[in-house]
């Protein structure tokens, strides 16, 4: 017989994403486009969908006007679905005054928000990882392991252990240790058992993936005995295996990753336009939702694209587009090449006037990019303005270039980022000097 699953979804909106500015500046994290058509909150509430979750609250904070007009216009149930994703934005109660103050006060300040729904279980998911799950199983497993709390886990290697909280896991997948951001020094006899495949990768440790599945009660009684804290990796997760809790953990042995840098959010969209990538945009069993734009298609005139990615309703005249990520709305002069870039798009169309008036003054240019530039290592925000002949040079060495910021770009691990509508005058040189260009 199967089990009947009252589950309610919680996806956290996240908090300033410093190490994703400059693209959290006028945005907060979920809401950073990926992909060249979609958004980071879309991969929780597509694994939510895929895995028949409908009730979903998105708790926002930071910088969230775009991800709540977002959210509103893409996920939309129909009046006979009792399915809804619906925005929480922070409040002051009379309970609270205060805003968000870290993961776990954010789910209790919302927590009376649920009380008019029925359930038994909530499940708390990030709003800014790349993954693809199926939330019944974590579910099932949680049930069927009479557990009060589920952490789904992830193997990883010793490098990367020190960003994560790791857990020492029994052979019963009950965590009976937990520690916070280790140091590379101090992971010794932090390894557990994990599969064959990933002990040849290396991947001797089990770190938490910031997905949790709690009892409705449960996390009730955890909230109301520790008012003061704020966090569950640093406070509740730790305190629930200590007090002799059933902490259970998943393990989940797919492609999962945190989008938590500049280097990261790059390297992660350009891995999409790889023949067979680790994420799959292209799967059957988990499609990936966004807004419906219905954009007319692209057009290419006489361009060479090697393994990339064209979004819906550009307008590319370029000569060369290469391992890069090419946004929705994108217009690319001739002449020009783009190599290991990220371009946003556009969010409108410019008319046919608008561009010509731009063309023809010599303090502007179109949105897009113009005629005989050169882009490599970049990432171009949306609505940005490129005049012609301009080069922009990042580096896949991160030594080569130092970290700087203008009012247009920043240079971060190697990577210039132009800035949301930044305007770069024709002739620029941005980066690296241009004996660096490789054909």
């Amino acid at each position: 017989m199967q089990m009947e699953m009252k589950i309610i979804s919680l996806i956290l909106g996240g908090g300033a994403g410093t190490r994703l500015y400059p693209l959290t500046s006028e945005r907060s994290k979920p809401a950073v486009p990926i992909g060249g058509k979609y958004r980071l909150i879309d991969i929780p509430i597509s694994n939510c969908l895929n895995s028949d979750l409908y009730r979903m609250f998105v708790l926002t904070q930071y910088n969230s006007a775009s991800l709540n007009a977002h959210v509103k216009n893409t996920y939309q149930f129909d009046i006979f679905s009792r399915g809804f994703v619906d925005i929480l934005a922070a409040e002051q109660t009379p309970e609270s005054e205060k805003w968000y103050q870290g993961t776990a006060d954010a789910v209790r300040q919302s927590m009376h928000h649920l009380a008019n729904h029925e359930h038994d279980y909530i499940l708390i998911l990030s709003g800014d990882q790349l993954y693809q799950m199926n939330f019944k199983e974590v579910a099932a497993f949680h049930i069927e392991k009479g557990a009060d709390v589920t952490v789904a886990t992830t193997p990883v290697v010793a490098e990367d252990a020190p960003g994560f909280g790791i857990l020492k896991v029994n052979e019963d997948n009950w965590i009976e240790s937990f520690t916070e951001k280790p140091p590379l020094d101090k992971l010794e006899g932090w390894e557990s058992a994990v599969p064959e495949e990933f002990a040849g990768q290396g991947k001797h440790y089990l770190a938490s993936m910031g997905i949790y599945m709690f009892n409705r009660d449960y996390l009730r009684r955890l909230f109301d005995e520790n008012p003061d804290w704020t966090d569950f990796g640093k406070e509740f997760i730790p305190s629930a295996i200590k007090s002799g809790s059933k902490v259970a953990s998943y393990a989940y042995g797919g492609y999962w990753t945190d989008i938590g840098t500049i280097k990261s959010f790059f390297e992660e969209n350009i891995a999409l336009a790889k023949p067979i990538p680790d994420f799959n945009l292209y799967s059957a069993d988990y499609p990936i939702y966004t807004h419906p734009r219905l954009l007319p298609p692209s057009k290419v005139f006489d361009t060479q694209f090697i393994e990339s990615v064209l979004s819906e309703g550009c307008i590319c005249h370029a000569e060369r587009v290469e391992n890069s990520i090419i946004g929705i709305r994108s217009r690319i002069g001739s002449g020009t090449t783009i190599k290991r870039a990220v371009l946003m798009g556009a969010d409108y169309y410019e008319t046919i006037d608008e561009i010509l008036k731009r063309k023809a003054n010599p303090d502007s240019a179109p949105i897009g990019i113009g005629e005989n530039c050169h882009i490599e290592n970049a990432i171009i925000d949306k609505d940005a303005r490129i005049s012609d002949g301009v080069t922009i040079l990042g580096s896949a060495n991160p030594d080569e270039l130092e970290d700087v910021e203008t009012d247009t770009y920043q240079i971060r691990d190697g990577i210039v980022v132009l800035k949301k509508k930044a305007y770069i005058p024709a002739g620029t040189m941005i980066g690296l000097k241009s004996e660096k260009l490789k054909s």
